[in-house]
């Protein structure tokens, strides 16, 4: 993610409708949860091969550790999507939490990972990814396998993966004393302590109070035989364990700069020169820092050591805290560092081979290859070195390979110059728009959280043409194409380096011009837009980012000039009729009624009333190649369906719930009815959905309907659930059965029946 100085939401705002009311508890329980096989009965499952559509991270890597007993072996973690193992053979990382359902959606933020030095295949992650009241407490994932399965112990507490002070860590680890014996340590409730390998876990007592508003424990590091803790909520900002079992204050600690009253970010140690290094920040960050240092520990003479590469300079605008820290375990008094939140110079990486006495930043010498993600280049001619720099690590074989994370991807070298993103397999996009058009060169167009729009011109490599420019994006708000003339398309978003907020194409999405004007709230508040099925007509709703909504504009001369739509419900989302022309429609979901004009947008009328309301969530889709045939997800309200422009609904017999709702391919007419299976139903798109079926499948599953919603089949199964997925959905418009789904953290999964 990239950070701005304006606030805009982004792919990390906390879900709608999506938090779990409870109170916190102090003491943590264990309950293994039981399996999703017992907790849901599948009954109708048709296998599919599900792949991860190629983009590459467009996230915040947050964690990255080398196992230091198996070659090759690595592992990431990240604030919203998961765990990854690495596969140094492949160069490629492989998903470790996608098996996370819809009701653990919290549980694919990843506060920290552990590995047992002693047992390379066991491997430990600490999942929550808010720790405010409404959302579900956190919970231990332990594996016997490096993660290809795992067994798993509920919490009583909340833990906050993607909250300020993500970056730091790891606060999960395996006492170096008892590989029997972990540590966790929380924001809000202390250190906690496991004997049996992460099973059941109890408080310890602990020099530090925990506040509800903290920091608390930012990170666990094992110096030797002793465990050393940093405390993120002032005062004494290092502890470590005692002969007795106990904890106390690590003598001597920095005074005079950041390091007395700031955060300690992350540790390392030197095992070959027994010395402990610190990174401090004025601010847990990934923002808001200004300050930093550098400090190193004799761990056997507990004497301190400032030890920063460069101070920040507040005068100049400088300004910037430290971050990642780690140390080369072949060489004594080699290791490295990163800035963080530093955004005048850029963030860089630093090295020293003396013990911190010299530096050389790496960044000045680096020759950056973006080639295999051409996004990172952000609309420019050239990418960054980085920024939100919080997590990095030195290959304990090979002292050349390193690798850093950043708000966006993995960077590795194995020569110290040339760096390129070792970012295969991992795909941590939030995605809010999916498009696949049924002619043309594009495979798929997205509108994504913090990126904006892609064109993907095949799913096996990032989009050639990097993020949509001319204009660039933050967050997509809008994407849409219009039927009839599908070579035109638009899209809306938060705008970055520029005002302007939208755009359209007339190659299908391939280049882009921004509209000759826009309303004067555009930039500050953009919203979903539609186009008529002609392309003749512009429908912009606008949402600020507070949620507060205005008036619809309407263009009938390509967004050149707008007029204000007083009728359109404000904020709604336009949609527009697949074959009329003349017909839009909108949802207002503050009262449960539909909105129709029949004069393209000019004027809309009330439809239906008496809808399922008080959600944004609640969405309509238009099946294509027909009018007026219109669906209503609303969510645990169930599905429903209109079939005269909205005039009235009626629900669809046997959906429980319907969060996101897409369409593709028709059956072909050869293919045999399965079993109950209305006849007679030919021709009629594919219906896709997240939802509910109770005759198919007792939870929220990915769902295929080929007879108009009389029935459905599950496609995805207990190993692709991939957390919270009640964004957006679409079929293929070419290949039947092929579905694309969007979810909040893991990128773009698509299937085929296999």
């Amino acid at each position: 993610m990239r950070a701005s100085s304006a606030p805009t939401p982004s792919r990390r705002t906390v879900l709608a409708g999506a938090a779990v009311a409870a109170a916190a508890v102090a003491v943590p329980v264990a309950a293994p949860a039981a399996a999703a096989s017992e907790r849901h009965r599948a009954k109708d499952v048709e296998p599919h091969r599900w792949r991860t559509a190629a983009i590459g991270g467009t996230g915040f890597v947050t964690g990255l550790l080398f196992h230091p007993a198996v070659q090759g072996l690595a592992y990431a973690r990240t604030d919203i999507g998961g765990a990854y193992r690495w596969d140094d053979v492949q160069s490629r990382w492989t998903a470790l939490t996608d098996q996370l359902g819809w009701d653990d959606w919290n549980l694919l933020g990843i506060e920290a990972l552990a590995i047992d030095p002693a047992h390379p295949d066991r491997l430990y992650l600490a999942c929550g990814t808010y720790a405010q009241s409404w959302a579900s407490p956190g919970a231990v994932l332990r594996s016997e396998d490096r993660g290809a399965t795992w067994a798993r112990t509920d919490l009583a507490v909340r833990l906050g993966a993607n909250e300020d002070g993500r970056g730091a860590g790891e606060r999960l680890l395996v006492d170096p004393r008892d590989s029997e014996t972990l540590w966790l340590g929380t924001r809000h409730d202390g250190l906690l302590r496991s004997t049996d390998r992460g099973v059941t876990w109890a408080p310890v007592d602990f020099p530090a109070t925990a506040s509800a508003a903290g920091q608390g424990v930012t990170f666990l590091v094992a110096a030797g035989r002793t465990v050393y803790a940093g405390w993120g909520d002032g005062g004494t900002a290092l502890y470590r364990t005692t002969a007795s079992g106990g904890w106390e204050t690590v003598p001597g600690q920095p005074s005079g700069d950041v390091a007395a009253s700031g955060v300690p970010i992350r540790a390392a140690y030197d095992a070959n020169s027994s010395t402990l290094y610190v990174t401090y920040a004025d601010a847990p960050g990934p923002n808001g820092q200004s300050d930093g240092s550098v400090h190193r520990l004799d761990t056997l003479t507990n004497t301190w050591r400032n030890v920063t590469p460069v101070s920040p300079d507040s005068a100049s605008g400088d300004t910037f805290g430290y971050g990642g820290v780690a140390v080369d375990a072949r060489r004594a008094g080699t290791l490295v560092v990163t800035t963080n939140n530093r955004w005048s110079q850029i963030d860089t990486v630093f090295r020293s081979t003396d013990g911190g006495a010299t530096w050389s930043s790496l960044k000045d010498a680096a020759v950056l290859d973006v080639s295999e993600t051409p996004y990172l280049r952000w609309g420019g001619d050239a990418a960054k070195f980085g920024w939100w720099i919080q997590a990095v690590a030195v290959d304990p074989y090979d002292s050349l390979h390193i690798m850093y994370g950043t708000g966006a991807t993995i960077f590795g070298t194995r020569d110290l110059v040339h760096w390129a993103p070792q970012i295969r397999g991992l795909e941590e996009s939030a995605v809010k728009f999916l498009l696949a058009p049924d002619q043309g060169g594009a495979q798929l167009l997205s509108g994504l959280g913090d990126i904006g729009v892609m064109y993907h011109d095949t799913l096996a490599a990032s989009p050639s043409r990097g993020m949509a420019s001319n204009p660039t994006f933050g967050t997509a708000t809008g994407l849409a194409l219009a039927a009839l003339k599908p070579s035109y398309v638009v899209r809306t978003g938060w705008p970055s380096g520029s005002a302007a907020a939208g755009a359209y194409s007339d190659d299908g999405g391939r280049s882009w011009q921004p509209f000759a004007a826009q309303p004067d709230i555009a930039a500050s508040a953009p919203g979903p837009v539609a186009v008529g099925a002609d392309g003749a007509t512009l429908l912009w709703s606008f949402i600020h980012w507070d949620g507060t909504k205005y008036p619809a504009h309407r263009s009938t001369d390509g967004g050149a000039t707008w007029t204000e739509v007083a009728t359109f419900p404000k904020g709604g989302t336009p949609i527009a009729d697949p074959l009329d022309a003349r017909r839009f429609y909108a949802y207002d979901t503050d009262t449960g009624v539909l909105f129709r004009s029949t004069d393209s947008g000019a004027t809309f009328s009330q439809g239906a009333t008496g809808l399922p309301a008080g959600d944004v969530q609640f969405r309509i889709a238009a099946a294509p190649g027909r009018s007026g045939d219109l669906w209503l997800s609303a969510k645990d309200h169930g599905l429903f369906r209109s079939t005269d422009g909205g005039a009235a609904f009626a629900p669809v017999a046997g959906c429980q719930a319907s969060h996101a709702l897409g369409f593709g391919r028709a059956a072909p007419a050869r293919e045999k009815r399965r079993p109950g299976q209305r006849s007679g139903t030919t021709g009629y798109p594919a219906i896709f959905q997240t939802g509910r079926v109770s005759a198919t499948f007792d939870g929220v599953a990915v769902l295929r309907s080929d007879d108009e919603g009389a029935t459905w089949i599950r496609i995805n199964d207990d190993s692709h659930q991939w957390g919270w997925t009640g964004e957006v959905i679409t079929g293929d418009a070419r290949i039947h059965g092929r579905v694309y789904l969007g979810t909040n953290g893991r990128g773009i999964q698509y299937a085929d029946p296999e």
